[in-house]
């Protein structure tokens, strides 16, 4: 790995993007790193590495892939989710990077990483891929984390949110006026999915990772309501994670553990995830928590109906009239009297397979020219400014 401070081609920049833990760990941020780095490095004007922690310590220190180097660097502790890591520091001020992208804003990688940037005069963005959190000390700490991190994220040469939630909801956290924010979606599309599909009558979806912010109780609660109406109403819970055993009591204390299915689905299964959807006749998304809800997003390309929460990221698909919105507080009555109102608009068409509406979904591509368009602008002001 290269010590000085300079790039040798300056018309293919060295760029690293940092980010708290990467392949073979899978999340939201780790696909999204890994769709957006294979297309840049692609691209073949961009010199790519990807710098990501290891907690494990069993993993290679160096490894290519896709076109692309992965560096990685031990973290501590291994079973939490601090990433507390100071060999980044080094490898982010003696690498020689023209640019360095901070992929999420909440783990102690961003400020370690963002100080180290700064002391090596490396010009650098951010990325918040902002997620809740089942804890309500940790989410109830955020404010004061996102104050602590504001004079970094002053520095950066931009801001990237994923979502207009996200762009407003932390310019107001931090006072840093928009101008500086780039609203830059995920990416994310469905393959087509077999003609002969059909919505399965009563059967509601709930997607998302196992967790408590993600709202698959709030359906659950509300689908013995449901079922006095509706006897074939059902639930599919599209997922997994820490919080199922959870889910799985609760259904069973209030008599529907058998009208619950439980599914998971690796995230490359695009398809499959597009035959999910395309058999239900409606998706509930109680998140407390999105900044960008790529399913929901996906579900409405789709033609499938969306009741959700009217807050975060999924407000704005209400405040788009994609998504039919209810408040956070709704009680379980008005959660099973919206997706049961759903239901039948669904069944009144005749179970016609859902038809796809005319709205443009952001794809991986756009996601990987939208920062290649980023990391140009910031490269050509940085070269004035030093010129």
């Amino acid at each position: 790995m290269p010590t000085d401070n300079s790039s040798d081609t300056p018309d293919r920049p060295r760029v690293l993007q940092v980010v708290q833990r990467f392949f073979p760990e899978l999340g939201g941020t780790e696909t999204h790193v890994a769709e957006v780095a294979r297309r840049l490095a692609a691209r073949g004007d961009i010199d790519l590495t990807v710098l990501a922690t290891d907690r494990s310590g069993r993993l290679p220190r160096q490894q290519p892939m896709d076109g692309y180097e992965i560096i990685r660097r031990r973290s501590w502790p291994r079973e939490r989710d601090y990433y507390f890591s100071p060999g980044l520091a080094r490898v982010i001020a003696t690498g020689g990077w023209d640019l360095v992208h901070f992929q999420g804003v909440h783990t102690l990688v961003p400020p370690v990483g963002m100080l180290a940037a700064n002391l090596a005069q490396v010009p650098y963005v951010l990325s918040f891929h902002s997620g809740g959190h089942s804890s309500e000390l940790r989410s109830a700490g955020r404010s004061r984390q996102w104050k602590v991190l504001t004079p970094l994220l002053r520095r950066a040469s931009r801001l990237i949110a994923v979502s207009r939630f996200e762009c407003s909801h932390f310019a107001a956290a931090t006072g840093i006026d928009t101008s500086k924010f780039t609203v830059l979606p995920n990416g994310g599309a469905l393959p087509p999915f077999p003609a002969d599909l059909r919505p399965v009558p009563g059967r509601i979806i709930s997607s998302g990772r196992l967790e408590r912010y993600k709202g698959h109780h709030r359906v659950i609660e509300a689908l013995p309501l449901i079922r006095r109406f509706r006897p074939d109403a059902h639930l599919v819970v599209l997922g997994s994670g820490p919080y199922e055993a959870h889910l799985r009591a609760l259904a069973r204390d209030l008599g529907v553990a058998d009208a619950v299915q439980w599914r998971s689905l690796p995230p490359g299964q695009r398809g499959a995830m597009a035959q999910e959807l395309a058999q239900a006749g409606v998706m509930a998304a109680m998140s407390s928590y999105e900044a960008h809800p790529v399913a929901v997003m996906e579900a409405v390309t789709l033609g499938l109906p969306v009741v959700g929460f009217d807050i975060a990221g999924i407000g704005d698909l209400v405040e788009d009239g994609l998504v039919t919105g209810i408040p956070a507080t709704a009680s379980s009555e008005h959660i099973a009297q919206s997706l049961e109102r759903a239901l039948a608009e669904v069944e009144n068409r005749g179970r016609r397979r859902h038809e796809p509406v005319d709205v443009v979904l952001p794809t991986w591509e756009s996601s990987a020219e939208g920062l290649a368009r980023i990391y140009r602008d910031v490269l050509q002001t940085d070269r004035q400014v030093h010129a």
